[in-house]
């Protein structure tokens, strides 16, 4: 297999009866982390291979999310490592602007205090305090989990170096043309008070309601349809289409506008839909983002008609009203007014909410900085259609095309203290200066700073680089850009991975922030269902690891990780992969105590039983099945293969049918031990990257060398043994047979029955004695009548169930079982002998019949031959 070059010392074969994660994990983490082994040298002359973790919010806590994504990086990074190359891993943390201010300012509302109270300064110098204090909790829960990060690199978005690149790529941008500053409109949140980007807001079905309003007078009237009525105050146009023949004379004339001193135009533009509600559409530019397009076309004024509180500005009865307050009050003052033509509640449409507090949103006219994206999202998406990033699933390309092909200018300013301030200083005469990292701010009376602070995503939008040096020309940046893999949810393709590949393109000169993007699913509930706390489904993964360990953890969620799918998950699964974890210990116990070895030579297959060559050519073959899958982020796959031969092959039926071998002695028990050793040393460096802990506790102690972190992975030599393979198949058909019977005839597991086995001329005589041991069948002795004669596998298997069943009960059950089946042959070969079925039924409904009568047919032919087997009553 492979050659490991650490220096072993002597293998310790004492091992506790069972497996306690609590007294494993902790200590084995913190002995990984000291000596360094996820520390990565930038001087190295491996081939580097880096993941940057996707940077959690410092408010944030570990949820199932969090543990699944850092599952799949820490194991493509361990197995990395171990294949030679200078792994890094790089952790850090985002300062989460809006999230963590509103942290803070929670808190100073308990002391009866605002933010103003304290002033910017210090504010700033209090949500500092607040980071160092409550910030970061979830760094010790990564450790909890096993994350194998280099905590020497460990990045803050706002510390020097990153606010360093930050000022620097702003300066780049703007002096590029790239950013400007407009009045557009944005997504305002009345209680962050900022601004928020599109991806920011969530839409949800809301119950409202919709109101027909009569605008003008005689013929010069229009209905208007809303669900916001309380905008008619700022409404500025009334738009009908060119073509439509019912408002043409209108066009271009001025209407009363209700509850108010003010006429407005009719104007002509294409975007109305004449097929849609009345074909009449209130334009109120300050407020909507369709309406500020046609009042841009048609030069419109905007009026703001509400603060940034969402409260009423406008001077008259509705003044200092909340906007949904408002809503009613201009209800009820149109309908006195005999101007509601309809009302419809409730009436269900979908309605934008902030995604930090779910307040509803407010469409508003504000002058915001912005990124003129046109460019940059060319070169994000020119870069995945070249072949420079890869994006895995492949499929999951179209959303990521839809997006960075349509995406608009980035409002990148938000109205928060806590964040990257933006590096642009006002002059008394109007002056305006954007200010880089090495330049001095202006000075002297009038001059004064930009107050708003940058989306948290365009920090977060350099991570790849920003956190390995840049700008500066570092050896990190040299050795470890760009990334290999980033590993994240589908949902967040719009959020942060379009945002890092514009920015990663541009500031790196055209090389891309990573070569692959792999998409994982989103984890659910074991019913596939969303978790959230109003459902009451969620999971704290703590709970879960405490209980089971942090490996059961890890292998259940990489156990359903299959690209780009959502993850179901639940407690019954974590139980199942902790009894995996106890099994892998008990089974490496036993080989130890049957002086399982990693010492010297494998021996030569010629000196071999038929059952090594077969395990050897079985892990082999999972060797290569593993790395293939790893190489195509199949986690699933893999998971399942190591499960499948971990516990069915090496446990089940190698270490079963060896133990005649060791139980024996002598010169092949020696052979075994050493086979046995080898399997069970490859299996648990197969195994590591997705259980680190149990894995590196038993291949210690078997090798007697330092560390599976730092040990080699497994290579496929190559060997094959095909007949081998054919043999233990036949060995495997003739157990799982007679257990079946054994099973049927209602034995117990471990009682004994007198058997012959007629192997004579087959391989399987050399199996003898293991089938015996497995299936618990004694010799025969004196008056041994074969009661029960099985026929499998080129072989036959006599039982004596003389006094064990009830012959008569047995006969009477296997004929009702026998009616059943030839009842069932009966009705599945008639459906498909009538042609008139079978001309209208579907593919998949004739195949299914057609499974139920081979079914069938199979079931008659072992029932009958049970029947046979039964002695004469």
């Amino acid at each position: 297999m492979t050659e490991n070059t650490q220096t072993p010392s002597s293998p310790d074969s004492e091992l506790p009866t069972a497996y306690a994660p609590a007294e494993v994990e902790g200590k084995l983490y913190e002995r990984w982390v000291e000596r360094g082994y996820f520390t990565a040298d930038p001087a190295s002359e491996k081939p580097a291979y880096t993941i940057v973790i996707p940077p959690p919010n410092v408010t944030g806590s570990l949820h199932l999310g969090h543990a699944f994504q850092h599952t799949l990086m820490d194991a493509l990074t361990r197995r990395k490592r171990m294949q030679g190359f200078e792994s890094l891993w790089l952790p850090g943390m985002d300062h989460a602007g809006i999230a963590t201010q509103n942290k803070v300012e929670q808190q100073l509302a308990e002391e009866g205090k605002s933010r103003h109270d304290l002033g910017r300064e210090e504010f700033v110098e209090r949500v500092w305090q607040w980071k160092e204090e409550y910030g970061g909790k979830i760094l010790g829960q990564m450790r909890r989990l096993g994350d194998g990060v280099d905590w020497s690199r460990e990045r803050f978005t706002m510390d020097e170096g990153l606010s360093k690149a930050v000022q620097t790529i702003f300066k780049k941008l703007y002096d590029d043309e790239l950013i400007y500053r407009a009045e557009r409109i944005i997504n305002w949140c009345p209680r962050c008070l900022t601004a928020i980007s599109d991806i920011e807001v969530e839409y949800q079905e809301d119950a409202g309601e919709l109101v027909s309003i009569k605008y003008g007078e005689g013929e010069d009237t229009l209905v208007v349809a809303t669900t916001r009525a309380e905008t008619m105050l700022g409404d500025t146009a009334i738009a009908v289409h060119p073509d439509d023949e019912r408002y043409k004379h209108l066009i271009g004339k001025l209407i009363k506008l209700p509850l108010t001193d003010r006429s407005i135009p009719v104007v002509a533009d294409t975007h109305v839909d004449p097929e849609f509600g009345t074909g009449c559409v209130k334009v109120t530019p300050a407020h909507d983002p369709n309406d500020f397009a046609i009042g841009q076309r048609h030069d419109l004024p905007s009026m703001t008609i509400m603060d940034e509180h969402g409260n009423i500005t406008v001077h008259g009865p509705f003044l200092g009203l909340d906007r949904f307050e408002a809503r009613s009050a201009v209800v009820g003052a149109l309908r006195q007014q005999g101007r509601i033509v309809a009302e419809k509640r409730p009436y269900m449409h979908s309605v934008g909410h902030c995604s930090r507090c779910s307040t509803t949103v407010e469409p508003r006219l504000s002058l915001q900085w912005w990124v003129k994206v046109e460019t940059l999202a060319k070169a994000a998406g020119d870069a995945v259609r070249d072949g420079r990033v890869a994006i895995h699933p492949e499929e999951m390309s179209k959303r990521y095309f839809d997006w960075v092909d349509n995406l608009n200018d980035w409002c990148i300013s938000r109205q928060l203290w806590w964040g990257h301030r933006i590096p642009v200083w006002y002059g008394p005469d109007g002056e305006i200066v954007c200010v880089g990292p090495d330049d001095e701010a202006p000075t002297g009376e009038g001059w004064h700073q930009d107050t708003d602070v940058l989306d948290t995503w365009f920090s977060s939008g350099l991570w790849p680089f920003s956190t390995l040096g840049w700008p500066e020309k570092t050896p990190d940046l040299a050795k470890f850009y760009s990334t290999d893999v980033l590993v994240t949810g589908h949902d967040i393709i719009f959020f942060w991975v379009a945002r890092m590949m514009m920015f990663g393109l541009y500031a790196m000169d055209g090389e891309p922030p990573f070569k692959t993007i792999a998409l994982t699913g989103l984890v659910r509930d074991e019913r596939g269902k969303k978790m959230s706390k109003s459902f009451g489904n969620v999971v704290d993964p703590l709970d879960w690891m405490d209980k089971y360990g942090s490996d059961a953890v890890r292998f259940t969620l990489a156990k359903g990780a299959n690209p780009g799918t959502d993850v179901p998950i639940g407690e019954d699964w974590v139980q199942a992969s902790s009894k995996f974890a106890n099994k892998i210990w008990n089974a490496t116990r036993f080989a130890l105590m049957n002086g399982a070895t990693i010492e010297g030579e494998l021996p030569a297959p010629e000196q071999m039983s038929a059952t090594d060559r077969w395990i050897l050519s079985r892990l082999n073959k999972t060797v290569a099945q593993v790395d293939a899958y790893y190489e195509d982020f199949q986690f699933s796959k893999l998971s399942e293969a190591l499960y499948h031969f971990a516990w069915d092959e090496v446990f089940d039926w190698y270490v079963e049918l060896s133990k005649t071998t060791f139980f024996a002695g002598g010169e092949q028990a020696k052979v075994s031990s050493r086979v046995l050793g080898e399997v069970i040393d490859v299996m648990l460096r197969l195994l590591h990257p997705v259980v680190p802990f149990v894995t590196e506790t038993l291949w210690t102690t078997l090798t007697g060398r330092e560390s599976l972190v730092i040990a080699e992975w497994p290579k496929d030599s190559g060997f094959r043994d095909e007949a081998a393979e054919a043999e233990i198949e036949r060995v495997q058909a003739v157990v799982t047979e007679v257990r079946r019977f054994r099973k049927e005839q209602g034995l117990q597991d471990g009682q004994k029955v007198p058997a012959r086995l007629d192997l004579t001329g087959t391989p399987l005589a050399a199996h003898e004695a293991a089938v015996r041991q497995l299936l618990r069948l004694q010799p025969m002795g004196e008056g041994f009548t074969a009661t029960a004669t099985l026929p499998v596998a080129g072989a036959s298997v006599a039982l004596d169930l003389s006094g064990t069943i009830d012959v008569a009960a047995e006969r009477g059950r296997l004929s009702k079982d026998l009616a059943a089946a030839e009842k069932e042959k009966q009705q599945a070969g008639a459906k498909l002998g009538n042609e008139a079925f079978l001309a209208k039924a579907p593919d998949n409904v004739v195949d299914k019949i057609k499974g139920r009568l081979a079914k069938a047919e199979a079931d008659i032919a072992r029932i009958q031959a049970q029947l046979d087997s039964l002695p004469a009553a």
